[in-house]
């Protein structure tokens, strides 16, 4: 299998070292049953509003990158009940190095966002707005929001004017083959909070559990607000393209 954690191809180099270098440069990391518990108590959230139901939805943190060693959700889980135990730790390879089961089969794209953007968590939601928004919007290659005050809540984002620009990566059951596409979707588009996959759900991240968490529920916001007003629940607002 693939090697997730190899360096990306050349135009997104320096991206990925600097994410990277951002990544060790901070603070020591919380303990693996601190993650697993921040991981699981945001898997129970999610699942209450609607984001991740069934077995939908997988989340990682970073526990180290030398060796690589992610905590990731293991696959086929009712997110309702999630807890510490059903999480493993696998290392760059996909290989589970601690833990009971298989890891999730996005476990590849989970270390290509870690890589490439030096996140520390990743966090995967599969909710109504994001799939029906995706498909809608895929022709277009991303979907872009401005104008909502709610855009402050994503990280370095000051004011309500900003343009956030999430782009759109077609699905694929080929987990090498899709990786390689967000690496480049990454590398093009470095400013980008989260990105989805077309008629599938949302990915974000974020330096720590607690900053993921924040950006999954700032951005299913903006996207049951635009899904809301393009089917014709409410009238003309900011924009949407």
């Amino acid at each position: 299998q693939k090697d997730a954690w190899q360096a990306p191809a050349r135009s997104c180099m320096l991206l990925s070292m600097a994410g990277l270098s951002r990544a060790r440069s901070k603070p020591p990391r919380a303990s693996s049953r601190q993650l697993a518990n921040a991981l699981a108590e945001a898997g129970r959230s999610f699942y209450v509003r609607g984001w991740a139901l069934g077995t939908s939805g997988n989340f990682s943190a970073v526990l180290q990158r030398e060796p690589v060693r992610l905590l990731i959700t293991a696959s086929g889980l009712d997110k309702s009940s999630l807890n510490t135990q059903h999480f493993l730790e696998i290392d760059k390879e996909c290989n589970v190095v601690r833990g009971s089961g298989r890891p999730s089969a996005e476990a590849l794209l989970h270390l290509a966002v870690a890589r490439v953007r030096g996140a520390s968590a990743i966090l995967h939601t599969h909710s109504v707005w994001s799939t029906l928004l995706s498909d809608l919007h895929a022709v277009r290659g991303g979907l872009a929001i401005s104008g909502y005050e709610m855009l402050k809540g994503l990280e370095g984002v000051k004011t309500h004017e900003h343009r956030e620009w999430l782009p759109i990566v077609v699905n694929s059951q080929d987990m090498l083959a899709l990786a390689t596409s967000i690496e480049a979707v990454l590398c093009n588009h470095p400013d980008s909070h989260g990105f989805l996959l077309r008629a599938h759900g949302l990915y974000t991240w974020g330096e720590d559990v607690a900053q993921a968490r924040r950006h999954v529920e700032i951005l299913e916001f903006l996207l049951e607000v635009l899904g809301r007003r393009s089917s014709g629940e409410v009238g003309f607002g900011p924009s949407v393209r």
